[in-house]
């Protein structure tokens, strides 16, 4: 992608997926969980354009298969609904009925057609959807005092410490593109998808098949370069959907604004993936791999996700230890050729590993460094021109003591 000015992208920390015309967000208690708000809802003015990418996962759950189905119609939609507490995954029949029917009761209470919504559900699997609670809800949710953005991006969340938003401008034919997204994960984070939950929206008008290109490309740059503790889990998905309320002239890869306008859905992209990696389950640091001179994309990228994945290398980084062999290990059975006597490797500003041989350093300075709530770990293969970067969290006691009484 080509470079563009950080001048040409105004970013708003504080916005999220109602900034862009035309679209609003709720939320609200339904009963799903004891006390938190469970049960969310996005909303456009008019049909959107949409683009959609899932878990690998394979047990979809029902809520990915009545979506996918739906946005294959026509490729709109113009509502989202979902509930957190409960994933409606390995639920059978059952489960596949009551999407349809949270879609059907949200649809109703809209007056649009049904397949104009798309379901999403995050939480517990295998168990079945209180629905008499959750029908319910949808018949209420659409009441003035659960319409704010709030209500909405703390609906989505599970054991999500924090919300997670921002959003973007830029200029699109003179006029203002907004892009504003909001996401959910914490744990089982592993994509090609995971637990996470992406909605963005946009005000653009943009050809379908090119948003949908620029979402997958831009998903391998971003929320497929996180990981939390390698698990993929069943449900989720990243949603964008494009209203064109704007009124710019239609966006093509062929229009000379095209980059810009990726470039700003990268950045929204790239700022909730980090904020996932962040919010990891029990984590106190954000991790970052900046992986360089590989000869294909692929390589840096999959050399950058050994890394981040390593339960070594994350449990060292909570313990503020500089042990570089845990990193060297982790790119030896990446699976990824590596000439050794080329690899450099660095931890923040501290050179550790150079020429297949340790670097000296002190060692208190590294780890002074490694307390910081950003960590970056530099990888220089001198291989090529291709490179990648990679997102995780450190490995703590709190981790195990949250996924030990998940359910319970």
């Amino acid at each position: 992608m080509p470079a563009v000015s950080n001048k040409e992208i105004v970013v708003l920390e504080e916005e999220s997926v109602t900034l862009p015309k035309g679209f609003k967000a709720g939320g609200m208690h339904c009963g799903i969980k004891r006390k938190r708000l469970d049960l969310g809802y996005i909303v456009s003015e008019v049909p959107a354009t949409v683009a959609g990418v899932y878990t690998t996962n394979i047990f979809q759950a029902a809520p990915l298969l009545v979506t996918q189905e739906s946005i294959a119609k026509e490729n709109k939609i113009q509502a989202v609904i979902v509930n957190s507490g409960n994933a409606n995954a390995c639920t059978g029949e059952q489960g596949l009925l009551d999407a349809f029917e949270m879609q059907k009761g949200f649809a109703n209470e809209l007056g649009i057609e049904e397949h104009l919504v798309a379901v999403t559900s995050t939480g517990v699997i295998g168990e079945l959807l209180p629905m008499d609670k959750v029908k319910t809800g949808i018949n209420q949710i659409l009441q003035t005092k659960y319409a704010t953005e709030d209500n909405f991006k703390n609906a989505i969340l599970t054991t999500d410490t924090c919300i997670k938003q921002v959003a973007v401008q830029v200029k699109i034919n003179g006029k203002t593109v907004s892009i504003g997204g909001a996401a959910k994960g914490s744990g089982m984070i592993h994509p090609n998808m995971a637990t996470m939950l992406g909605f963005i929206t946009t005000d653009a008008n943009i050809a379908h098949e090119d948003l949908h290109a620029a979402l997958k490309d831009i998903t391998n740059q971003t929320f497929n370069m996180i990981t939390v503790d390698g698990d993929t889990s069943t449900n989720d998905m990243v949603l964008v959907l494009a209203n064109g309320l704007a009124g710019n002239e239609q966006l093509t890869k062929d229009h000379p604004d095209w980059e810009l306008f990726k470039s700003g859905l990268k950045l929204v992209s790239e700022e909730l993936a980090k904020k996932i990696a962040r919010d990891g389950e029990g984590a106190t640091k954000l991790v970052e791999v900046q992986v360089n001179g590989a000869y294909s994309h692929e390589a840096a990228r999959a050399l950058g996700k050994s890394i981040i994945s390593s339960n070594l290398v994350k449990t060292a980084i909570y313990g503020t230890d500089p042990n570089w062999g845990r990193i060297v290990t982790a790119i030896g059975y990446s699976g990824i050729p590596v000439e050794p006597n080329a690899l450099k490797v660095a931890i923040g500003p501290y050179k550790v590993f150079e020429n297949g041989l340790p670097c000296p350093f002190v060692e208190e300075e590294v780890k002074e460094y490694l307390e910081l709530e950003t960590v970056k770990i530099h990888v220089e293969l001198n291989q090529g021109n291709e490179s990648a970067t990679a997102w995780g969290c450190d490995l703590t006691y709190d981790y195990v003591k949250i996924n030990a009484s998940y359910r319970t």
